[in-house]
């Protein structure tokens, strides 16, 4: 039986996909575990995150797992970084973190 890593995005992703869960009566649980431990192993072997200092990273990953369970994650994340450029609110590099939400639609295959 394998582990589930812990830290980011692990955990946060974990709730995502539990939140989710609930949300939709239809929904499997395990299957959107299985679906966001997956997302968050590509996120982490890449290096989408990278460069991001700690505050813009959890920011990226707790927005990233909500919009994973968006009914169309691709538009939802690519809007996100689109907000980022033009209302940055307290992100620390929004460039950078607008290149963090790009590069995850390409590494998650969306």
């Amino acid at each position: 039986m394998s582990t589930t890593p812990s830290g980011p995005p692990y955990d946060e992703f974990r709730a995502a996909a539990e939140a989710a869960a609930a949300a939709r009566p239809d929904a499997d649980l395990e299957m959107a575990l299985e679906v966001f431990r997956e997302a968050a192993a590509l996120l982490h072997d890449s290096l989408a995150l990278d460069g991001l200092d700690d505050h813009d990273r959890a920011a990226v990953v707790e927005a990233l797992g909500a919009d994973l369970a968006a009914e169309d994650p691709a538009a939802a994340i690519r809007a996100r970084a689109e907000a980022a450029r033009q209302h940055p609110g307290d992100l620390h590099d929004p460039a950078a973190v607008a290149a963090a939400y790009l590069v995850s639609v390409q590494v998650l295959q969306l």
